[in-house]
């Protein structure tokens, strides 16, 4: 097993780059600094991987009912100790129980942190992908289209079946064709539809002078790397990383530093 790599030299920046509280040029030097070095490198890669695990323990359920179990347990165990020790020695079971416990808690942290864990494809989607968030009421105001705005609606409400029925019922003449492609695009990829909403995207992207073009790179991207076009994903990916006036540079670069784009062997 591969020894665990030391984070707290690199904490403090690794936990500023990760927030986003560093400047630009902070960032872009951090991110040099990963190219030309190997520890650093490889302790973000842990880092990335422990705060993963943190979501992945927060959230696991079969985790929970486990620790459920590990109480009920203990308690039952309490309970017998208490039953056939005098009454003078109550006292220290309970704190035998109490280290007992600790020892369990602290066994399994040292488990979760030294263990080699790779998230699943679901995982490492729901990490790495940021939704496109829909246009807002005020938005969707200015551009006087009422099933547009019951569309971004049901959108944010995560009623993505309907929304994409809302906005197949607008037509190209009441929305530009760039708009109308990039949400119908970005509601199929919400959905979980990635191989249909890659066409929309592939039009949204190829618009003339549109200014959701940057977008739209970004979801096809992923849309490709949901679908398994992994040398497609990492070159639209890559666009997208080099253009710093898109404003999901950050989230692409982010990905591309991983090894999730790289075919297996």
């Amino acid at each position: 097993m591969t020894p665990p790599i030391d984070l707290r030299p690199y904490l403090d920046e690794l936990e500023r780059f990760a927030d986003g509280q560093m400047s630009e040029s902070e960032q872009a030097a951090f991110e040099l600094r990963m190219e030309q070095d190997e520890q650093l490198s490889a302790a973000y890669e842990a880092y990335e991987r422990f705060t993963a695990d943190l979501r992945w323990v927060a959230g696991h359920e079969t985790l929970r009912h486990r620790l459920i179990g590990l109480d009920k347990r203990l308690d039952q165990r309490q309970q017998a100790l208490t039953r056939i020790q005098r009454r003078r020695r109550r006292t220290q079971v309970r704190w035998t129980v109490v280290a007992g416990v600790l020892a369990v808690l602290l066994g399994l942290g040292i488990w979760l942190w030294l263990r080699p864990h790779t998230m699943s494809p679901d995982e490492a989607w729901t990490y790495y992908y940021t939704p496109e968030p829909g246009l807002s009421k005020a938005a969707t105001r200015k551009k006087g289209n009422t099933l547009l705005s019951e569309a971004m609606l049901q959108y944010r409400n995560g009623q993505y079946p309907e929304a994409l029925q809302t906005m197949r019922r607008i037509s190209e003449a009441g929305l530009s064709p760039d708009s109308l492609y990039y949400y119908t695009g970005v509601v199929l990829l919400r959905q979980g539809d990635a191989a249909a909403a890659r066409s929309y995207l592939v039009r949204a992207s190829r618009q003339p002078g549109s200014a959701l073009t940057g977008k739209a790179l970004y979801h096809l991207g992923m849309a490709q790397w949901r679908t398994g076009l992994l040398p497609q994903a990492q070159t639209t990916l890559r666009t997208v990383a080099a253009d710093s006036r898109n404003p999901y540079q950050r989230q692409a670069r982010k990905l591309l530093r991983t090894k999730l784009l790289q075919p297996q062997p």
